[in-house]
């Protein structure tokens, strides 16, 4: 599910702030441990870094 969400969030900036606060609602993988260096899979995260990443 959050792969699905943070597709559209990432690539449909028209439904990004939507997808970010279905995201946050459903709480999935908030505190998912990850390495350093790596994104969350929690979708309001991993929307925010790959957004900021493409520039």
């Amino acid at each position: 599910m959050d792969f699905c969400l943070a597709g559209i969030g990432i690539h449909v900036p028209v439904l990004r702030e939507r997808v970010v606060a279905i995201g946050e609602r459903l709480g999935v993988y908030p505190d998912y441990p990850v390495s350093k260096g790596c994104t969350t899979p929690f979708a309001p995260v991993w929307i925010a870094e790959m957004v900021r990443r493409q520039g």
